[in-house]
């Protein structure tokens, strides 16, 4: 992603609708985990899920590859580690929780993530990840923030059982708004990633709110999302 999109992107995450409920959907995981230990948020950005972890008492190791990203991190008053999710600069099996939203679809070897995903983990640690869902929503938008490709859930499983990971649940999201979004897209000729009235952001964010509490996690979707683990040496 270009230093300029990572600016836009920290100038909106606070506020934006999909950044907010983003960081709404991890609070609501975390609730369900086994109490807090040592997490790892690949991908930190500028660091509002990092922050969530904080809030719900879980002592986070922020990683970030792309220098910009990083710098912008610690301006927001985050401690943040440069590193290259193919390669995690952390200790086998010492992370209770590892976080990696919309980072595997930037990497083109992304089961070597995957693997060290795995690797970080403790035995019955577990796995977060959200990745773009669905290439026929491929656009400028994917070209513009670096995507290199988005995912099904066939292909999504399979790169994580390769790297060593148990998925456990799998789940879309962003299911009612997917076709404004197909619809903008097809004309888009770049990211989409921007401000947005005040007005505009509240209806979505009542809009994107609304999956919680309706049966659509089985739909096609904009994002896919998942709870996996890292086998215990007994399975």
């Amino acid at each position: 992603m270009e230093a300029a999109e990572l600016r836009t992107l920290a100038a909106v995450e606070d506020r934006h609708w999909w950044y907010k409920e983003r960081r709404n959907l991890l609070a609501r995981q975390l609730r369900h985990l086994p109490g807090p230990g040592l997490a790892l948020d690949i991908g930190a950005a500028a660091g509002g899920n990092t922050r969530v972890l904080r809030k719900f008492g879980w002592r986070p190791v922020a990683l970030e590859y792309a220098p910009t990203a990083a710098q912008i991190a610690r301006e927001r008053g985050v401690d943040v580690v440069r590193g290259d999710a193919r390669e995690l600069p952390v200790r086998t099996g010492s992370m209770d929780l590892v976080t990696a939203f919309d980072v595997l679809e930037h990497i083109e070897e992304d089961h070597l993530a995957a693997a060290e995903i795995t690797r970080a983990l403790r035995p019955g640690g577990t796995a977060l990840i959200s990745v773009p869902a669905d290439m026929a929503l491929w656009s400028a938008h994917d070209e513009a923030v670096g995507h290199v490709r988005r995912y099904s859930r066939q292909t999504l499983t399979a790169v994580l059982v390769k790297g060593g990971l148990v998925v456990e649940d799998m789940w879309s999201w962003n299911v009612l708004l997917r076709p404004v979004v197909r619809f903008r897209r097809k004309s888009s000729t770049g990211s989409d990633l921007d401000e947005v009235n005040p007005l505009v952001n509240t209806g979505l964010m009542a809009v994107i709110a609304a999956e919680r509490y309706l049966p659509v996690k089985s739909l096609p979707g904009v994002t896919l999302f998942l709870r996996a683990r890292r086998p215990r040496c007994a399975e």
